[in-house]
C-alpha cells in the first residue's frame, strides 16, 4: 500500500483489471488492455501506475513483462 495505507481510485481499478484477467484467461492483461479498461489512453500513464503497484509490492513481474505480472501477497 501507499504510505497513507490508501490507493488511489486509478489503481485499485487497475488492480482489478489484473486479477480479472488473471481468474478469466490466466495471465495478466497488455498494458494497452488495461488502459482501455481504466480510461488511460496513454501507455506511459499505464506504465507508470504499474510501477507504482509494483513499488508498493502489490504486483511483481517477470522477464520485464508487465503482461507476466502477478499479484502480490
Amino acid at each position: 500500500m501507499s504510505r497513507d495505507g490508501v490507493l488511489s481510485p486509478r489503481q485499485e481499478s487497475i488492480l482489478r483489471v489484473i486479477r480479472n484477467s488473471i481468474i478469466d484467461c490466466g495471465e495478466g492483461p497488455t498494458v494497452r488492455q488495461i488502459g482501455g479498461r481504466v480510461g488511460l489512453p496513454s501507455t506511459s500513464s499505464v506504465v507508470y501506475q504499474l510501477g507504482r503497484l509494483e513499488g508498493l509490492g502489490l504486483i511483481s513481474r517477470s522477464c520485464r513483462r508487465w503482461r507476466s505480472c502477478r499479484l502480490g501477497t
